[in-house]
């Protein structure tokens, strides 16, 4: 029996070329007006509206219908289906994939415990276990297993936006722009943690280094992928530029798979944050 994948937009991936996969939005507010992640927003649109604006978006989690309508389509020719969510911990379109999944058969829901890049890799992962031809069941079960592998540890350009959302205090945020502190951010047990604070931006790049090599050695058997928000990967080229060691050996910088940032992260990280997501080593 075939297997197909489903997941949120908050993967951040935008128009998948595998017939396997099928990626439901989640709502994007601006005011009173409504997009759909990836659908009628795309990433560049987005940025350009949130620079641009004086309040912050809001972002809505996929509806149990939404799900209901992508699992329905992925079984009309009988498959089995995987759906592959957001932290739990971060949205309730987990909650929401498993009312969806609880009306049929045949579906296996998983909390990434991730988002964005690192959310990415773990679908691109089941889409790896489908082409092996394993089950629904088989590819739930190793999803649930590999993804206490999974690390995303990001750099943040700017406090700006943490601020502006409430997430940090205005006066924090004042003082961390006026010191260019730019802040080290992880996904641990499906929640944001800082890890560091480091001044400037290249001592910000050292300290996501360091990050990453703390976490122990990147598996280059599975995927990876690596993330920037805003209009340009300018700052995400120069980190590299400035890291090779980390990659030589084991992939060629031109092949390392870069991608776009959307709404999820993008709304609280702000324009000119990179992100790195892989498996780590065992």
């Amino acid at each position: 029996m075939s297997v197909r994948i489903i997941t949120d937009s908050g993967s951040d991936i935008v128009n998948p070329q595998n017939h396997n996969l099928t990626v439901v939005p989640l709502s994007i507010a601006f005011g009173t007006t409504t997009y759909s992640d990836g659908v009628d927003l795309t990433h560049e649109h987005f940025y350009e509206l949130l620079v641009e604006g004086d309040t912050l978006p809001t972002t809505g989690q996929v509806t149990p219908f939404a799900f209901g309508e992508a699992i329905k389509a992925a079984q009309a020719d009988g498959s089995e289906v995987v759906v592959i969510t957001l932290s739990s911990k971060l949205s309730g379109t987990y909650e929401s994939a498993v009312a969806a999944a609880s009306e049929t058969t045949g579906v296996y829901v998983v909390d990434s415990k991730n988002v964005t890049v690192a959310e990415r890799i773990l679908v691109d992962y089941a889409l790896e276990l489908v082409d092996e031809g394993r089950s629904a069941a088989e590819i739930a079960a190793a999803l649930e297993e590999e993804r206490e592998r999974v690390c995303l540890v990001a750099l943040l350009d700017t406090l700006e936006y943490l601020r502006r959302g409430g997430r940090i205090p205005s006066t924090v945020g004042a003082i961390g722009e006026l010191l260019s502190i730019k802040p080290v951010i992880a996904i641990e047990d499906g929640e944001v943690a800082i890890l560091g604070k480091a001044r400037g931006s290249k001592n910000g790049r050292n300290l996501l280094n360091q990050q990453i090599e703390k976490t122990g050695a990147i598996d280059f058997s599975k995927p990876l992928a690596l993330g920037y928000t805003g209009l340009s990967s300018k700052l995400l080229r120069k980190y590299l530029a400035d890291n090779r060691a980390l990659w030589e050996g084991h992939i060629a910088e031109d092949e390392l798979p870069i991608h776009s940032i959307g709404a999820t992260i993008g709304t609280h990280a702000g324009p000119g944050a990179i992100a790195v997501a892989y498996f780590r080593e065992v």
